[in-house]
């Protein structure tokens, strides 16, 4: 990532200000629409280019879903999972203890260093299960 891609540009303060009130996770196209919306003058260029300095700097979290778009939102801090229903989109954050070493048992058996991982678990929620 290049120094400039954090700039605190207008156009990054509002798409971070749009994370940190929307709830749950939005497509950068969900994104744009919204702050088109708003009357924001942002490209969509600069939406997908502003999301990806915030994931690189570890301020927002991108889900990646089978056959899907990537999909970012604002999150707490700490290292985290989610389980994310598959029908509505209902995302919960959560504890993975035995991920985690097992994932350091994984890549110390193979001589990794620095590693890092993303785990997001699909299922039906209560509420659409029901």
């Amino acid at each position: 990532m290049t120094e400039g891609a954090l700039r605190n540009t207008r156009q990054r303060t509002a798409v971070s200000a749009l994370l940190a009130e929307v709830e749950g996770f939005h497509s950068a196209q969900d994104l744009h629409a919204m702050l088109r919306q708003r009357g924001e003058r942002v490209g969509l260029t600069t939406v997908y280019r502003t999301l990806q300095g915030l994931a690189d700097a570890g301020e927002i979290d991108v889900m990646r879903p089978p056959g899907g778009e990537h999909l970012y939102r604002r999150c707490s801090e700490g290292h985290h999972h989610h389980l994310v229903c598959r029908a509505c989109g209902r995302t919960v954050e959560v504890a993975g203890p035995a991920v985690e070493s097992w994932a350091e048992r994984v890549a110390a058996e193979h001589g990794y260093a620095e590693v890092s991982h993303t785990l997001e678990i699909f299922g039906t929620c209560p509420a659409c299960a029901g």
